[in-house]
């Protein structure tokens, strides 16, 4: 079994390299390109969102501020001045984490075992989709994303971020949801219980489920994000397009 500070490690590594890979991919779509997989966004709206939110992520670190606070607004920059602001947000937060206390006290918003592990955690799964998006921008093949790593995002995506309340994915009765990572191993397995209030998701695959979203799990990590189309579904369709629309965050 890995250490908090194995996978702090290893998600620091991740979020070095996809802010590289998004920064080259800017570079070469042009910072007025559209976003396919973020239609209202271009490039410039990309960079000053993942930008602000490395600054605003580093902060709670740096600064050991135990509240919530505000993401920052990004400067008014464009071109080649707008890459290079984002390129010194994405290495200071690398260079923050990585320097940082492994017992160091500051807000995090998900459960994890330590603030660190969360915000290394969070920030490589934030880069990593917003890496996506930046290719989808430039055209061509994208690059992969490793089948564990991929694994642990959709871990984090269905046990934390719609644990929260401010989930939409709701049903009127009780539902049962399956999402099943195929190449990833007997335990990449998650029933998430639907109903009124924010899903509840476990891991493992007992009991029956109406619906069920499988595939490798690169393609269903871009697909719970809504960054790809689900790679297989059985059962109730209605609850893959319920989760479609209804799952941003």
């Amino acid at each position: 079994m890995k250490t908090a500070g194995t996978e702090i490690a290893e998600h620091l590594e991740v979020l070095d390299a996809e802010g590289k890979l998004l920064a080259r991919a800017a570079e070469a779509a042009g910072t007025s390109a559209k976003v396919t997989t973020c239609p209202d966004w271009t490039v410039r709206d990309l960079l000053r969102h993942t930008g602000a939110v490395h600054r605003w992520a580093a902060a709670f670190v740096a600064d050991g501020h135990t509240s919530p606070r505000p993401i920052g607004d990004a400067p008014d920059l464009d071109g080649a001045a707008l890459l290079d602001w984002y390129r010194q947000a994405h290495g200071d937060l690398v260079a923050t984490l990585r320097a940082a206390a492994p017992d160091v006290r500051c807000w995090a918003f998900l459960p994890a075992p330590n603030p660190l592990a969360f915000w290394a955690r969070r920030q490589a799964n934030e880069t990593t989709i917003h890496r996506v998006d930046a290719e989808s921008a430039r055209g061509g093949a994208p690059s992969p994303i490793g089948t564990e790593f991929a694994a642990d995002g959709i871990d984090e995506l269905l046990r934390g971020f719609h644990a929260r309340a401010r989930s939409r994915v709701r049903t009127q009765e009780p539902r049962v949801l399956r999402v099943r990572a195929t190449d990833a191993g007997a335990d990449a397995v998650w029933t998430v219980h639907l109903s009124p209030e924010p899903p509840v998701t476990e891991r493992g695959g007992d009991g029956p489920a109406e619906c069920e979203l499988s595939g490798p799990a690169e393609h269903l990590y871009l697909a719970l994000w809504n960054r790809a189309p689900i790679p297989h579904v059985t059962g109730d369709t209605a609850l893959s397009t319920l989760w479609s629309e209804t799952s941003g965050v």
